[in-house]
């Protein structure tokens, strides 16, 4: 059974993790030195779907007794923080298209 210091130890490995992905993110290199946006955000869906993925069989694993609630917690973390994510680029990129439409010329 999972005690409260393994719960907040599972969180705080979770929100580091989450600080690296996001330095990871922010070190990309712009269309003139080999990554393009699209690549980017290809590879952010990509990772989000993986991500699920492998919340879904550690969940599994969790619900048969094979896996630790430390690695179970981290696993749905880690999705829901990349489907946040996805979700806020597409409101971003909803509401840049939206600006650009509504713009005389």
């Amino acid at each position: 059974m999972a005690t409260i210091t393994q719960a907040a130890n599972a969180y705080s490995a979770t929100a580091l993790n989450a600080v690296n992905k996001v330095a990871d993110v922010g070190s990309a290199t712009d269309s003139t030195g080999g990554s393009a946006f699209g690549d980017l955000v290809q590879q952010g869906l990509q990772n989000a779907v993986d991500l699920q993925h492998k919340s879904e069989t550690i969940s599994g694993k969790a619900l048969a007794g094979k896996a630790d609630m430390t690695d179970v917690l981290q696993a749905v973390t880690d999705a829901e923080m990349a489907l946040k994510t996805v979700v806020a680029v597409r409101d971003k990129v909803v509401q840049a298209y939206n600006s650009i439409m509504s713009e005389q010329i």
